[in-house]
């Protein structure tokens, strides 16, 4: 493992390489091979981690009027995970380079399994706020920690259409989750005297924990740890990665957290998680808006957007790698994000128009997330790649606090949803100009 750490470390240092990597056609065999094996492993595991994370938008149907809680102190609640998600990321991901992936993400899914079951026992908006908090730091390093791992195997110019495999976990979790915790909810109410979202909690984080009992079997830290492949094929995947982390900027944490695009980058990264964060967690009380009553209906509607996501974030990724192309397949998304957010509330009156305006929100945001990351893992290497990723992916998901907060006090205060995307809209129009900052040929290729 520390052999495999070091020359991922070091393969920044070959200055004399400096074209990108051309792969012949004989390593589209390994790469699938290689695919088959780590994606179904990783995109499950964050089908469950965005599952335990968001499934306090079900919850807060059926415990928001159990437990007396407010529009404000929902919001406060959803978006305390992202605090103790900031607090701990970049020491977690400097961790999971130093110890390897295996053994901290399988601690990582098993944390956080434990907390998101003991969300069944709140009472009160004290506990509701601290189990949140701990949540997030549970799962501190998760994310940005598949991000870094996947760069151990692929190099950038296939690196945007894996990473869109993985993150169709959001639209997935979405589009399982929804349904499920819905039937949970209604079905399982007052059984043993627990009410439907206690249930739901304690049903859906028993996966996590025995994802995690998995992975610590058949997750492997690196290329070289892969006894499933040959040695010609470690041998030509540990070729490609060297070649590519050379034209990357290899630099030391401290140098990373000084490094304007790594800022720049976490405000534009900000800008994109004001609009997951408005859609996913407030996606269920709209539609209870629109005059849905039954949790698993508003489940199953709930369910609908996340399904429109699955074809343009394949097709949008796999032409972005093809083009060798990325600010501009990333902005264009973006700003469609935020025409969807804006005529929701434009047209709040028309219920067919807002859930229509909803599904294009959706199917935007995913397709713009894969390929934000492809600009980080463009030319980020080593050491400052583990920090980089964290810092983008910690501060930039202060946006998880900032938006559930920003919208359950514009909720309380007005009644309504609507000044809250106009708000958020412009965010995403922010992010996708200041997009423009970053030079073209440092990350397209």
């Amino acid at each position: 493992m520390e052999n495999n750490k070091t020359r991922h470390d070091s393969a920044g240092l070959d200055e004399q390489q400096s074209a990108p990597l051309i792969l012949p056609h004989a390593d589209v065999a390994v790469y699938r091979k290689v695919t088959r094996r780590l994606i179904p492993l990783l995109l499950t595991s964050y089908i469950l981690a965005y599952l335990d994370r968001v499934n306090v938008s079900f919850a807060k149907l059926q415990m928001a009027l159990d437990l007396g809680f407010s529009d404000l102190v929902y919001g406060t609640g959803a978006g305390l995970f992202y605090i103790g998600y900031f607090l701990f990321e970049v020491p977690s991901n400097i961790i999971l380079h130093r110890i390897g992936a295996r053994v901290w993400i399988t601690r990582i899914m098993i944390t956080w399994g434990i907390i998101s079951a003991s969300m069944m026992f709140i009472t009160d908006v004290r506990s509701f706020y601290v189990l949140r908090f701990l949540l997030g730091i549970a799962e501190a390093g998760f994310f940005p920690g598949i991000i870094l791992y996947l760069t151990y195997w692929y190099p950038a110019q296939r690196r945007a259409r894996i990473i869109s495999l993985f993150m169709l976990g959001i639209p997935l979790a979405g589009m399982l989750g929804g349904p499920l915790s819905g039937w949970i909810m209604r079905d399982f109410d007052q059984l043993l005297g627990l009410r439907g979202w206690q249930w739901m909690f304690l049903v859906e984080a028993i996966p996590s924990v025995v994802m995690g009992l998995v992975l610590l079997r058949m997750l492997d830290n690196g290329i070289q740890d892969a006894k499933w492949l040959s040695e010609d094929e470690r041998q030509l995947l540990q070729k490609n990665i060297e070649q590519d982390e050379s034209v990357k900027e290899k630099v030391p944490v401290v140098q990373v957290l000084r490094s304007p695009r790594v800022w720049i980058l976490s405000l534009i990264y900000f800008t994109v998680g004001m609009g997951l964060s408005a859609i996913v967690l407030w996606l269920p009380t709209i539609i209870k808006g629109m005059g849905v009553t039954d949790v698993f209906e508003v489940g199953l509607l709930a369910a609908i957007p996340w399904c429109a996501t699955f074809i343009p974030v394949v097709l949008v990724s796999r032409h972005a790698d093809k083009k060798g192309e990325r600010r501009w397949h990333f902005i264009i998304p973006l700003l469609f994000v935020a025409a969807g957010l804006t005529c929701s509330a434009l047209f709040s009156s028309n219920n067919l128009l807002v859930f229509l305006a909803l599904t294009v929100s959706c199917s935007a945001v995913m397709t713009a997330y894969p390929l934000f990351w492809s600009l980080p893992t463009a030319f980020l290497a080593g050491t400052g790649a583990a920090a980089g990723i964290a810092v983008i992916n910690s501060v930039g998901g202060l946006s998880g606090f900032v938006s559930p907060y920003l919208l359950g006090w514009i909720k309380q205060t007005t009644g309504s949803l609507h000044i809250g995307m106009y708000l958020v809209s412009a965010c995403l129009i922010a992010g996708a100009l200041t997009t423009l900052i970053i030079p073209a040929k440092l990350v397209n290729r």
